[in-house]
């Protein structure tokens, strides 16, 4: 079982967070918005990952990328790139190939996370961008199984319980393949798990925190986290 292989837990702990990050291996997400990051002192006050903006549809290349994954690389913090997906403005495809030339790919090199689809609430106009759920897993699929082809690996998939069951159906054609990165605030605990994963891999629990951006918590062990890098 994947479960038992890269030392995940199935329930997260129920003690409040009291300003505190719940239970698991500590890391945050950031994009342009909080610059270009001193990842040194990030590692120093804990963090063991970050996962880093670096494309929106087929057009946009966030200006703080390459300084943070550098700065990440130097740092020894465990990273990876996401897209912030547009499903209503070209295909799935489209845009998983202009994420892997733009920061999204992988490597074999023990320190590298599949890359993230962000996929969530439309930022400027329907929540759903306009597709049916049907079409959205269609859409979906298109940029899991291109990115998959081009890297071998199968990229995470950031969303919440609400967009998921809505804008999906609750889908559970993803479970199988694609950890989850499950986004829920002000909470002591993660909450439904959407889509029939049964568990969260990653846990966006906080906009803000110890570290810049979002807060976020790998569900397992230190080890655990290092083979979803190495594969």
């Amino acid at each position: 079982m994947i479960l038992a292989a890269i030392g995940l837990a199935t329930s997260t702990s129920a003690a409040p967070l009291e300003k505190r990050a719940p239970s698991g291996i500590p890391g945050f997400d950031v994009s342009h918005y909080q610059g270009a990051v001193d990842m040194k002192a990030q590692a120093s006050k804990g963090a063991k990952f970050v996962i880093i903006k670096a494309t929106e549809g087929t057009s946009y290349k966030d200006s703080s990328f390459s300084a943070n994954y550098d700065g990440a690389t130097s740092a020894g913090l465990i990273r990876g790139g996401y897209h912030f997906a547009h499903p209503d403005s070209s295909s799935g495809a489209s845009q998983a190939n202009f994420f892997l030339k733009n920061g999204g790919g992988w490597s074999n090199d023990g320190r590298t996370l599949p890359g993230m689809l962000d996929i969530e609430y439309n930022p400027n106009g329907s929540t759903c961008y306009g597709l049916s759920a049907s079409a959205m897993v269609n859409w979906i699929s298109d940029f899991v199984n291109t990115y998959h082809g081009a890297t071998g690996r199968w990229p995470l998939i950031y969303t919440t319980n609400d967009w998921w069951n809505t804008c999906t159906g609750n889908s559970a054609a993803f479970s199988q393949k694609s950890p989850l990165v499950l986004a829920r605030y002000g909470s002591s605990s993660v909450g439904t798990v959407p889509g029939n994963w049964g568990y969260e891999t990653f846990w966006q629990w906080a906009d803000s925190g110890n570290f810049p951006g979002d807060q976020d918590v790998f569900n397992g062990s230190e080890a655990g986290l290092k083979k979803i890098a190495s594969g």
